[in-house]
């Protein structure tokens, strides 16, 4: 993220990744080599991998079931809409059962990280009420980045610690676990110990991280350190690749490409995050305008094939 850049701004961004690997069609995905030991692994889509098609929540669920995803991460955003145009908690779980998925997490930016007061108690509202709508659809965690607080100053990490111990404890009440969230490009939480740190301070050992590939390079986190996460610190983890020439200061958003398009050591780092006890969910996220352009249904199934290809 470069200043005020969140991913509902990356949307809008003209940028094209360099290198992206524009497939032809359903004979491309089907030609991908993919291992069927898939133990280990819980295969999801993030929804902003289909996200430029503007689908509308309920396509992206069916999309997403008809890939062969069974379970996914939505926006908070789409879902909002969905509602806001007539539609009902009540029958969006009734759809997501039928389709047979689990929404394993929720995307969403409430800024409970950021310094001002006022700020920062209208983010604990906006969040209340975000986790009491998401245990109503049997979503159990949430995503906590450092919305709002991506540039100077730089907050103690120990004082990050209490705002997400208050939020940490109002998720526990909700049955909405929030996920800390690492922002690479972000002054606050960009690298992995630091997101380590503050859930350890948390003092609870239901506390939980969410990383993500493209953001263990932005922040120039060694991979080695994942070694360090621990079995239980992390459920899910967004994979994606990026491609060679970009340097961590000049990489952005919409440089993504699928898993195993690209130069990240994606087989390493699953390798170190992978729990020998649970499956590890990996979940799709890019926000690639060329595969915007796309089918969403090719897309889809591309994300899937490409993601069981690397997990091998």
């Amino acid at each position: 993220m470069v200043g005020d850049f969140n991913r509902r701004q990356m949307l809008k961004t003209t940028a094209i990744a360099a290198g992206t690997a524009v497939l032809g069609g359903p004979a491309a995905v089907a030609a991908i080599k993919v291992d069927k030991k898939d133990s280990g692994f819980v295969y999801s889509l993030n929804m902003s991998t289909i996200r430029g098609q503007n689908l509308g929540f309920i396509k992206e669920l069916e999309v997403a079931a008809k890939a062969g995803f069974t379970s996914v991460e939505i926006w908070l955003d789409t879902l909002q809409t969905y509602l806001q145009s007539g539609g009902s908690l009540t029958e969006a779980k009734k759809i997501i059962n039928g389709l047979g998925l689990k929404v394993e997490n929720a995307i969403g930016f409430a800024q409970w990280i950021v310094d001002d007061d006022a700020t920062r108690q209208k983010a604990l509202t906006q969040l209340q009420g975000e986790m009491d709508m998401l245990a109503k659809i049997d979503c159990h965690r949430i995503a906590a980045p450092p919305a709002g607080a991506i540039k100077l100053p730089l907050i103690g990490l120990n004082t990050i610690a209490e705002r997400y111990s208050t939020i940490f404890k109002m998720g526990k009440q909700s049955g909405v676990i929030p996920q800390l969230e690492m922002w690479g490009g972000s002054v606050n939480l960009k690298q992995v110990s630091q997101v380590l740190y503050v859930v350890a301070a948390c003092g609870d050992a239901d506390a939980r991280i969410l990383l993500d590939v493209f953001h263990v390079y932005k922040g120039q986190s060694p991979v080695e350190g994942l070694a360090f996460v621990g079995d239980g610190a992390l459920e899910i983890f967004h994979v994606n690749d990026y491609p060679a020439g970009i340097s961590p200061e000049k990489i952005s958003e919409p440089d993504r490409v699928y898993p195993g398009d690209g130069i990240a050591p994606i087989k390493q780092i699953l390798k170190r995050a992978k729990h020998p006890d649970k499956p590890l969910i990996i979940s799709c996220e890019v926000f690639n305008k060329g595969y915007y352009a796309q089918d969403a249904l090719v897309v889809a199934k591309t994300a899937l094939a490409k993601m069981k290809a690397v997990a091998g």
